[in-house]
């Protein structure tokens, strides 16, 4: 069984296509998103509606939930501001049915592979989807983290960076980004992004288990072609963090 895991696509559906075109190559079986669809983009109704098709399991990312629940945010943060102002643009565009959909998306998933073999999805951690699991978690932190819940497979996003980590019998990964994927050794808030996409495919084959990471190149040009032509809030800002790579 191949399962393909996808995972902060952000509303950037020029990534999205592109890695379910590649996705497509790959024989896979199954597709998990373990959340962070819509929000922070230029293509939410887009990228809305494809997940929608895929007819995948799909996780509630921290941002996901910020479209089901009103929100308060620092007025004198400039990014909480623009990060409202995407939100409040993107809720707009949504029509009732994609509300509905996000609605139904789960705080975790759990699928069976081969052999018992297990694979749980969640966004930052099983117990909250804001945790942060890092390569540089202590053991000791991360079990904490993980709480209760064991899988052959724990597989997590939330950080845009991948990962892939043993603790005690289980195997902890983090797929990367698909929309807004950033440098090595930057944070999230750095906002320097790389030319690719990022995705995983765990492979259970009998008694044998196989993570795969996938980069797949981007038409940035595309990306910023897309946040100009779409009328979101400060699309000049978020093109630009593409722009000075």
């Amino acid at each position: 069984m191949r399962v393909a895991l996808i995972s902060d696509i952000h509303a950037n559906f020029v990534a999205l296509r592109t890695v379910l075109a590649d996705i497509e190559k790959q024989r896979v079986d199954q597709i998990v998103c373990l959340g962070d669809v819509a929000a922070g983009g230029p293509q939410p109704c887009e990228v809305i509606q494809r997940v929608h098709d895929l007819r995948c399991p799909v996780v509630r990312g921290n941002t996901d939930a910020w479209f089901l629940v009103p929100q308060t945010y620092d007025p004198d943060s400039e990014k909480e501001r623009r990060l409202m102002a995407l939100r409040e643009w993107a809720i707009q565009q949504f029509a009732p049915a994609d509300i509905e959909f996000m609605r139904a998306f789960q705080p975790r998933v759990e699928l069976r592979l081969e052999n018992g073999k297990t694979l749980l999805g969640f966004h930052g951690s099983p117990q909250a989807d804001t945790h942060v699991i890092w390569a540089t978690t202590p053991d000791d932190e991360l079990a904490r983290l993980l709480g209760d819940y064991s899988a052959t497979v724990m597989a997590g996003g939330h950080t845009h960076v991948q990962l892939l980590r043993r603790l005690r019998d289980m195997l902890v990964v983090n797929p990367g980004s698909v929309g807004l994927p950033v440098e090595a050794g930057a944070t999230r808030e750095q906002n320097r992004r790389v030319p690719w996409s990022e995705y995983a495919i765990v492979e259970s084959r009998g008694e044998n288990l196989a993570v795969e990471f996938r980069r797949v190149p981007l038409d940035v040009g595309a990306i910023v072609r897309a946040a100009r032509a779409s009328g979101m809030p400060n699309a000049e800002v978020w093109a630009g963090e593409w722009l000075e790579q």
